[in-house]
């Protein structure tokens, strides 16, 4: 099983499907770090030699991925919200921040309403 940036990495898939395991790091970007590290996408995690797993390692190592990325995620959420930024307040409020509608979708962040029955 090949670690990572401290993740393991599934040893049934290819490599290109594997490192997406890694937060990230998407499709594109593993393409991008096995043609830099010279490993074939084709490959399965359970092939890669010790040489390929330190190439891709190094090649990882130019991206921010896992708790390096995060932490800028969680710091730019925070900078929105101590500036009082339109975003900043969505985030708050738990609301969609990028423009979307409201009055029918949204569940995902205002959470499951119930209905409330009519008084008589």
């Amino acid at each position: 099983m090949a670690r990572i940036a401290g993740v393991n990495l599934p040893n049934d898939k290819k490599v290109v499907i594997g490192l997406t395991y890694i937060y990230g790091i998407g499709r594109k970007t593993a393409g991008d770090i096995l043609e830099k590290a010279g490993v074939d996408p084709e490959k399965r995690v359970r092939d890669l030699t010790d040489d390929e797993e330190a190439s891709i390692q190094r090649a990882v190592q130019e991206f921010p991925v896992e708790g390096d990325l995060r932490r800028r995620v969680r710091d730019d959420i925070q900078r929105l919200r101590s500036i009082n930024s339109y975003r900043g307040l969505r985030h708050m409020r738990g609301l969609p921040v990028r423009g979307q509608r409201t009055i029918t979708n949204a569940r995902t962040r205002k959470g499951r309403r119930r209905a409330v029955s009519g008084k008589r």
